[in-house]
């Protein structure tokens, strides 16, 4: 069984447990796998590849991403989101909301970001996330990311609700903290929802409830859907 799933990923579970959910329901054990992580308390597009699909998961994880997400000024956490420890806390926050566009407006293009330690990333074979759970940090170096638009859809200080298109290895967290450091107060994720991996669309995924009710075969992508899709968004990106 090849082909691709759209899925619809909750708030609150991690992205293997779509793909244990995949296998218990279904008694899959042929190859599969997911094409980028979204952290637990992260929602929305998760694309799972089946079978001889697997082979095409680099080329989808290099597909540009969409998300919206909500940053909380005044609060810097460990993991950079709601679920880490608190390391520092402002009660009053004074920043403009025209500091915080100005701010907004230079993380658009090519930038270099620092990875957050609390990531699926390996260092000397091992899984950031493992090393932050022993209490150990490792040095990360900065890569070339691009942020192609960055909207800003509201203000309510200390919130700010905001969408982003990007590249892959971007960081929403990573950019969350960046912008809070620039305007000096610090800042995490407090909600993300990721809308689009290429041409695969939130409102097309499945949620788990629904894949249940389905056959799998039913609900699959065609491997040569999926490329034709992929061919075409790159040639709509490379002709705007």
């Amino acid at each position: 069984m090849d082909g691709l799933l759209n899925i619809n990923k909750p708030k609150g579970i991690t992205s293997y447990d779509v793909i244990r959910f995949i296998k218990k329901n279904f008694h899959f054990k042929e190859k599969i796998g997911h094409t980028g992580t979204l952290d637990p308390a992260a929602a929305g597009v998760l694309l799972v590849c089946l079978g001889k699909a697997t082979k095409f998961s680099s080329l989808l994880m290099a597909q540009e991403k969409e998300y919206e997400a909500v940053l909380r000024l005044g609060i810097r956490t460990d993991t950079l989101d709601e679920e880490g420890k608190v390391l520092s806390k402002i009660d009053k926050i004074s920043v403009t909301e025209e500091r915080v566009r100005e701010i907004f407006s230079s993380f658009v293009g090519e930038i270099k970001q620092v990875p957050p330690l609390v990531s699926a990333l390996k260092y000397q074979g091992k899984r950031m996330y493992e090393i932050a759970r022993e209490g150990k940090d490792v040095p990360r170096r900065a890569r070339r990311i691009r942020i192609k638009e960055l909207e800003i859809k509201e203000i309510k200080i200390p919130f700010v609700s905001f969408r982003v298109i990007c590249s892959k290895g971007t960081y929403i967290r990573a950019l969350c903290r960046d912008i809070g450091e620039l305007l000096g107060c610090g800042a995490f994720q407090s909600a993300l929802i990721r809308k689009r991996i290429g041409p695969f669309l939130l409102r097309d995924a499945l949620t788990l409830e629904r894949l249940k009710e389905k056959e799998l075969s039913s609900s699959l992508i065609p491997i040569s859907e999926v490329l034709n899709l992929i061919k075409k968004c790159l040639s709509v990106n490379s002709s705007s």
